[in-house]
């Protein structure tokens, strides 16, 4: 009897270390480098989820949006929310296990402000829509109200996507530019100028 017993212990043990394991795999919506601050109290440690970005209208299906470098290497663009709030999150790209950030630039003689990705010695990452068939879309702020710029994915007819960030249980935030100074130098990063901040912001 002390026999069977043990048996079936060993057995829920071996079946608990197993859900523990496929669960860890299976959540892959979750940034491996956790909160590491040992001072906070456990229930305070947050793991970062990444939100999908996408460009959307609806009369199309959702496309998928990229980081891509001067070699044609292809990035994960993700909005990142770092706590329980998803008022508004950093918009960012996963760059061989770095974290870019995204930003809008000057957009000098164009008609619209140009999304970029900017690595630690100042090189920029273009920002696109990717279609079905493969083609890139530029995005882009097209038009500024007050410190906010509406941001878009551009096909080359001038027809319009809008940008999405969409959480792993369906929440949606929409991806704007926005400026926290009046002034048209935002900041300066890596030696880029920079004209304003990519954020996904709730709608509610």
């Amino acid at each position: 009897m002390k026999t069977i017993k043990k048996a079936k212990l060993a057995s829920k043990f071996i079946g608990l270390i197993f859900f523990l394991f496929a669960f860890s795999y299976a959540n892959a919506q979750v940034l491996t480098n956790k909160k590491t601050d040992l001072n906070k109290p456990e229930a305070q440690i947050q793991e970062d989820v990444l939100w999908s970005v996408k460009a959307y209208r609806p009369d199309d299906n959702l496309l998928k949006i990229k980081a891509i470098d001067k070699a044609g290497n292809v990035y994960d663009v993700k909005a990142i929310q770092d706590s329980p709030d998803t008022k508004i999150l950093n918009v960012k790209v996963l760059f061989k296990n770095k974290v870019l950030p995204i930003k809008l630039i000057a957009k000098d003689n164009e008609m619209y402000y140009p999304a970029k990705a900017i690595d630690e010695n100042g090189n920029l990452l273009e920002i696109k829509a990717i279609t079905e068939d493969g083609t890139y879309l530029d995005v882009k702020g097209i038009r500024k109200t007050g410190n906010i710029i509406h941001m878009r994915a551009i096909t080359s007819d001038s027809d319009f996507y809008n940008i999405v960030a969409v959480s792993p249980k369906g929440k949606v935030n929409t991806v704007k530019g926005v400026k926290m100074i009046d002034a048209d130098e935002e900041s300066v990063i890596n030696g880029v100028s920079i004209f304003a901040h990519l954020k996904a912001i709730s709608q509610k």
